[in-house]
């Protein structure tokens, strides 16, 4: 069966290497940005964001117990305000929308914060980056980003960007990611 993590790292792994600057724009349980900091290595740069303190606590404890290098500044703030940390342009970013898995699921990503981080993510994008946006619909909020993601991703100039959406079809709630690739 297919892994769909795994189908977003190799997405992700086409653009990202060694010394590049990415960003976990959801840092939840610091398994993205694991993955982040590990594939850039010593020489590289990780920006991660979360609202909730406990997002931070449980990522710099999967860092360290994980041997990752210390490459990575972990922010506890709004993804959408992402510019206001990141200086530089990024060949990778990774939202996974939704709420903190084992945390409180009434706290979870929202519309017009998502939209407006997608936003500028994009205008942080370097050339021949990647941003990987996974949506779980499992949940109203949920539903109606994904939604909204689609309708925006639709009005990118396919002559600067390459907009695709990677979604099983026979499990409707199952999570889905888009991709966006700068030209």
């Amino acid at each position: 069966m297919l892994d769909i993590l795994e189908t977003e790292k190799s997405f992700i792994l086409k653009h990202l290497k060694e010394g590049d600057v990415a960003a976990d724009f959801t840092m939840g349980n610091g398994h993205d940005t694991l993955f982040l900091s590990k594939t850039v290595g010593e020489n590289g740069k990780v920006f991660a964001f979360d609202i909730q303190p406990d997002a931070l606590k449980s990522t710099e404890k999967r860092l360290k117990e994980n041997g990752a290098f210390e490459n990575y500044t972990l922010i506890c703030d709004s993804h959408h305000n992402a510019d206001k940390y990141i200086d530089r342009p990024i060949k990778a970013g990774m939202f996974n929308l939704g709420y903190l898995p084992g945390g409180d699921k009434t706290i979870t990503t929202k519309r017009e914060t998502t939209l407006s981080a997608i936003k500028t993510a994009i205008n942080l994008l370097a050339p021949d980056g990647i941003l990987l946006i996974a949506v779980y619909p499992g949940h109203e909020e949920g539903e109606i980003e994904g939604e909204l993601i689609h309708e925006m991703l639709s009005e990118l100039d396919r002559r600067q960007y390459c907009c695709a959406k990677f979604r099983i079809i026979n499990s409707p709630t199952s999570s889905y990611f888009y991709i966006v690739e700068s030209k």
